[in-house]
């Protein structure tokens, strides 16, 4: 089965290759030949996830996926939410991001965090979600080299490590993504079987 996961983010379609099973081929957006920035401009990751899947679909002809992530940090009301990759300004960088939420949560004891990832899928017109969360603590500084985003600064719970210090493989087995990944395959598994019979 082919599928095309719609991001520009080549961190993302490299995690999400070690996730996925050898029967389904999974092409970027440069394999379609689509160059152009996807449209996000949706208030809910769902609606994200959805427009960008729909773009690609109906751009494109191609089967398609999309993912929108948000860290949810409870003392700052749930934000940066959807705002999360733009959280310091529209062409912030990832370090630029972090630097803003540890200044906001400089004398704050409450740390507890989300880390929320929404998949939409569209098969054949079919439109579906896949939901996937991980809990976790913002750390007080940056730890780790691997990862992306706020990776260097959640500690997910019942771990030591932030996601920036762990492989893809410990990362995906635990992460949002990786939740939301599993639910995806999952459904993508019983829709290949429907279409051998």
């Amino acid at each position: 089965m082919k599928l095309v996961f719609a991001t520009n983010n080549p961190h993302k379609l490299s995690e999400l290759k070690t996730m996925l099973p050898k029967e389904i081929e999974l092409l970027s957006l440069s394999d379609i030949n689509c160059h152009e920035e996807l449209p996000e401009t949706q208030n809910t990751l769902e609606g994200n996830a959805m427009q960008k899947a729909s773009f690609v679909y109906q751009n494109y002809g191609y089967n398609c996926f999309a993912d929108d992530t948000g860290l949810e940090i409870e003392a700052l009301n749930n934000q940066p939410g959807v705002y999360s990759a733009r959280y310091a300004g529209l062409h912030c960088s990832a370090d630029d991001n972090i630097k803003k939420v540890l200044q906001q949560l400089h004398a704050e004891n409450n740390r507890f965090a989300n880390f929320k990832t929404i998949i939409a899928l569209i098969i054949d017109g079919q439109e579906n979600y896949f939901e996937g969360v991980c809990s976790g603590k913002i750390t007080l500084a940056k730890n780790g080299k691997q990862g992306f985003g706020y990776d260097p600064v959640f500690k997910p719970d019942g771990f030591e490590k932030t996601f920036a210090e762990m492989s893809k493989k410990e990362k995906g087995a635990i992460s949002h993504r990786g939740k939301a990944t599993k639910k995806l395959v999952q459904y993508l598994k019983i829709i290949s079987c429907q279409k051998l019979f």
